[in-house]
């Protein structure tokens, strides 16, 4: 299928950004960012929110950057207040894509504490890539909240935004790390190991805080 934008002013390409095909849907994303306009941005933003497949979902993100911020970022900081999961996820992600300071307001504690870790795990990646240097004790200090969270993936991922704001991270953690929950401290530890060293594998971090963790907590002989 010939993708063009010949028919209704590009309502050839817009039906085609739903097609049952992904492989369809893939080319007309690619479509519409290679040939960007403004009445596009609209139909972008609400198929992030829809679109099954991660493959056609990172295009779409692609054909977002491709159109002017003057559109985009508006469209995409109301997606954030969307009941919809992957409509906030997805915006998420796109404006970290995008990197605009502007949407760095946006980011709130809410957003950061999202129920929904795929929504929260966005959340983490687009604040450590939009957040002032004169904000990153604070947004650590919210962080920190969501040690000991979720599945091992979602460790991680929280892991990684912490590392990425740097020594500004370290004070949270080291509080954190005498929690009174044992998760979150080994979490805390995990995650100033790899603060220390960021080369260091997560799993390795993870077992040799659990360690730690336990030693500590062993009643006195």
């Amino acid at each position: 299928m010939v993708i063009t934008q010949q028919d209704g002013d590009g309502t050839r390409m817009v039906r085609a950004l739903s097609d049952d095909r992904t492989s369809v849907r893939l080319r007309a994303a690619l479509a519409v960012g290679s040939a960007p306009e403004p009445h596009f941005v609209e139909e972008l933003v609400e198929r992030c929110a829809v679109e099954p497949e991660f493959s056609v979902r990172d295009m779409l993100t692609w054909a977002l950057t491709r159109h002017p911020l003057s559109l985009t970022l508006p469209a995409l900081l109301r997606e954030l207040g969307s009941p919809r999961t992957q409509a906030r996820s997805q915006a998420l992600h796109t404006l970290s894509k995008l990197g605009d300071p502007r949407a760095w307001p946006a980011i709130t504690g809410s957003l950061l504490t999202d129920s929904v870790d795929e929504v929260a795990q966005s959340a983490w990646r687009a604040a450590v890539v939009l957040v002032p240097e004169g904000a990153k004790s604070s947004l650590a200090g919210v962080l920190v909240t969501q040690l000991g969270r979720g599945p091992r993936e979602t460790q991680l991922s929280l892991s990684r935004a912490l590392v990425a704001l740097g020594g500004s991270a370290e004070p949270a953690l080291r509080t954190a790390a005498t929690a009174s929950d044992v998760d979150v401290r080994a979490h805390a530890h995990a995650t100033l190991r790899l603060l220390r060293d960021p080369d260091a594998g997560f799993g390795f971090a993870v077992e040799e805080a659990k360690r730690f963790v336990a030693l500590k907590d062993r009643p006195a002989q």
